[in-house]
């Protein structure tokens, strides 16, 4: 038996299983994450009563909504329709600094080698990615270098799966995620997690394709963790994210 159920339930029928992922929760066992003992797919293969199979990843410290099909035809029926750019996936990001109200991050991306003693040349893969500013926050304290600090709230969709692509794209603009240990900036991350808690401010809300049975279209929605709530009130943004995404349960009493 595993430990407490970490999953929830956002969705199930004959064909799909799909879940809300805490973050710091592994999709499934890694070559690079040796010594970790539990996994969604675990929690998903409890939760179902039956083998699953995942259709997508979410990087460990990412949050949100996963999909687990529940036949290897159905997992490949969506494999394909990802592979054809055929699933929109949206993530909210909170970001450092002030981006443009919306853009296009067309940037390609060398990928990362399976083996991290491979030393050969990788091949550069296309990668794009569109995003809007849906709310931004100027702090008047000195986090880096500036008297005041600025803060954005993004929501963005990537066209592709690239590894760690929204991470990546989001620093090259130069506004990185706060929370990413690797792309982001020490001093905003130990602020964050001074303020809000460690972690990394990025979840997958919203997912749409076509049924893989029926073909019928299907839009599922994750709410964001509980975790974003004192981050959403405390900064004015919890209006600025849309109603099917704000965190579950009730809203803190700010100053009690």
């Amino acid at each position: 038996m595993l430990n407490d159920q970490p999953l929830r339930c956002l969705y199930r029928d004959e064909a799909l299983l799909v879940v809300h992922k805490p973050a710091g929760l592994l999709v499934h066992p890694s070559a690079i994450d040796r010594h970790e003992t539990e996994f969604a797919l675990h929690y998903a293969r409890e939760l179902a009563g039956q083998k699953v199979f995942p259709v997508h990843r979410l990087d460990k410290p990412t949050s949100g909504l996963l999909v687990f099909a529940l036949s290897s035809q159905v997992a490949s029926t969506l494999g394909q329709a990802m592979m054809a750019r055929e699933v929109e996936k949206q993530y909210l990001a909170v970001v450092r600094g002030w981006p443009a109200a919306a853009g296009r991050i067309d940037h390609p991306l060398k990928r990362d080698p399976v083996n991290k003693q491979d030393r050969r040349e990788q091949p550069i893969q296309s990668a794009v990615s569109d995003y809007q500013c849906l709310a931004q926050v100027e702090l008047p304290i000195q986090v880096d270098r500036y008297p005041s600090t600025r803060y954005a709230l993004v929501q963005i969709q990537p066209h592709e799966g690239r590894k760690h692509q929204l991470r990546r794209h989001l620093k090259h603009l130069g506004h990185p995620i706060l929370g990413d240990v690797k792309q982001g900036k020490g001093p905003h991350n130990r602020y964050m997690e001074h303020t809000f808690g460690r972690g990394l401010w990025l979840a997958c809300v919203q997912m749409r394709f076509a049924h893989p049975l029926t073909g019928a279209p299907l839009c599922l929605d994750a709410p964001l963790e509980a975790r974003f709530t004192p981050l959403l009130q405390a900064w004015g943004w919890w209006d600025d994210v849309p109603s099917a995404w704000q965190p579950r349960g009730e809203r803190l009493l700010l100053g009690k």
